[in-house]
């Protein structure tokens, strides 16, 4: 009987897939939960199915909008998620983030603590058995900034690595002007350099700086973006007029900033930051 409705189940994420290609559902979006502190963002679950004396778990649709996360939790006796729309991320402890895609499925084993999330950019929703025999779900803490962005997603809808590159760019001049210090450390590589106009030093100082707001990189307003790639290298030049905070004091400068990055083992880290200053004068509004 229970091979019986997993068969069940599986035919009927399908039908969900082909429903999802049509911009409609065969399953209801159901309601963001407003009675529970287990997630960041807006998350919909539709119940389908309670477990009873017959089958022993739970079918739900959990529908996320971009950017949206659960918190670190345990199922214990495991969960299957059969992913029918959009993209998304899924981690167990102690391992690397996977990026997740419509038609996967993923198996979270028992008593294995995760948590899983739609990417930045993408909605996500997934079919989710749960059996019921061990207990209930076991929640445990928030999924943190620097957890979620340790991964280096590729740019929407595309896997061209200087798109990926400039997107990820883009993102650490907003940590930056954030003072993200938890993302821009995972960016930087340990052994990073940064050049400024007043000298250069390495990773550890670069993240003190911007944390203290000895320079806070207020805003970056780029002009144009050039990459050139070298293997597992990637320069990138960025011509950008720079508002920054320096010692209390507001000034904008044009620069040319060249950007150095590397891939190891799938990941992208930040090799050196060097600001050129231009001839040119400031474009931007002051």
């Amino acid at each position: 009987m229970k091979r019986i409705f997993y068969l069940t189940i599986v035919l009927l994420a399908a039908v969900t897939t082909s429903a999802t290609a049509q911009e409609t559902t065969i399953f209801p979006k159901g309601e963001i939960a407003k009675n529970t502190d287990n997630y960041t963002g807006r998350i919909w679950l539709s119940i389908l199915s309670h477990a009873d004396n017959i089958f022993n778990f739970n079918v739900d649709v959990a529908t996320y909008a971009p950017g949206s996360k659960l918190d670190w939790h345990i199922h214990p006796a495991g969960q299957v998620l059969l992913i029918t729309e959009g993209s998304g991320y899924y981690q167990e402890k102690g391992k690397p983030i996977q990026i997740i895609h419509k038609g996967d499925v993923i198996k979270c084993s028992p008593g294995v603590e995760h948590w899983h999330a739609s990417a930045p950019k993408s909605s996500f929703a997934y079919l989710a058995v749960t059996p019921t025999q061990k207990g209930k779900t076991i929640w445990g803490k928030r999924v943190t900034d620097a957890e979620y962005n340790s991964i280096n997603p590729p740019a929407e809808n595309s896997t061209n690595e200087e798109e990926e590159i400039k997107n990820l760019s883009k993102q650490k001049w907003d940590w930056m002007a954030d003072k993200n210090v938890d993302s821009l450390n995972v960016l930087f590589d340990e052994k990073s350099m940064f050049v400024h106009m007043g000298g250069s030093w390495g990773k550890t100082r670069e993240l003190d700086v911007i944390k203290s707001g000895g320079i806070w990189y207020k805003k970056a307003e780029v002009y144009s973006v050039t990459v050139n790639m070298f293997g597992n290298t990637a320069i990138l030049l960025n011509d950008i007029d720079l508002e920054a905070v320096v010692g209390g004091n507001t000034v904008t400068n044009p620069f040319m900033v060249t950007e150095v990055y590397i891939k190891e083992n799938g990941k992208w880290k930040m090799g050196s930051l060097t600001f050129s200053r231009l001839m040119r004068p400031v474009k931007v509004k002051q």
